[in-house]
């Protein structure tokens, strides 16, 4: 219990190491990896927020996981939207964050409630990033001119997004249907891959500026 306590820990000790980056590496920072560093500083006062609330025996935490998520959409979907230089993909980006918005309020209002574990939106949320992940990594990969793809920042933001989202998937999925048997089991996975994404986020906000846009793709 003690070692999983102080994952829990170093987790949101993690938080603040994109945040440092940025701050060193501030001058260098574009549009989609300025939104990126808000997203991290927002998740790492959410998590401050939850533990200080469970300090205070404050008995219910939720309403605060439901308001990150619905901001967690509006960053990345402007972090994406930006970074995509495809229109179509742009309009996706705007089209499908927009859907799955209203989909957490209304889960938040009229579904689960802002008292309960906003288990659904956590799913969709994580769905929707890692579909997103995954075609900006095509997007990379698809470039016509020869870049260094592993100097590019948003290549290591978005690996911590893919990492962090792709594998979490069925932990919130399946969170409240296993939480009373596997309840610190489910939260050291998710401690888990968060320290590993923060430290994604870390190496893609320190690195130096690159060429970021092609003229031509292939799709």
């Amino acid at each position: 219990m003690a070692i999983e306590s102080g994952i829990n820990v170093l987790s949101t000790i993690s938080g603040f190491l994109p945040v440092l980056a940025a701050l060193i590496n501030y001058k260098n920072l574009d549009k989609a990896l300025k939104i990126a560093v808000v997203y991290c500083l927002v998740s790492v006062i959410s998590d401050i927020a939850l533990q200080m609330m469970v300090r205070a025996g404050l008995p219910n935490n939720y309403p605060v996981i439901h308001i990150y998520i619905a901001v967690s959409i509006l960053l990345l979907g402007a972090m994406y939207f930006d970074a995509f230089f495809n229109p179509l993909l742009k309009k996706t980006v705007l089209v499908t964050s927009s859907v799955v918005l209203a989909f957490a309020i209304a889960n938040m209002i009229f579904m689960e409630g802002i008292n309960d574990y906003p288990s659904l939106s956590n799913t969709v949320l994580s769905i929707l990033i890692t579909c997103f992940s995954l075609l900006y990594f095509h997007q990379l990969l698809t470039r016509q001119e020869f870049v260094h793809i592993e100097k590019q920042a948003l290549f290591w933001i978005n690996a911590g997004m893919l990492f962090y989202f792709a594998i979490n998937i069925f932990v919130f999925m399946l969170f409240k249907r296993i939480l009373s048997e596997h309840k610190v089991s489910l939260y050291l996975i998710n401690n888990l891959t968060n320290i590993v994404a923060n430290i994604l986020f870390t190496v893609g906000l320190l690195c130096k500026p690159q060429n970021q846009k092609a003229t031509s793709y292939r799709y």
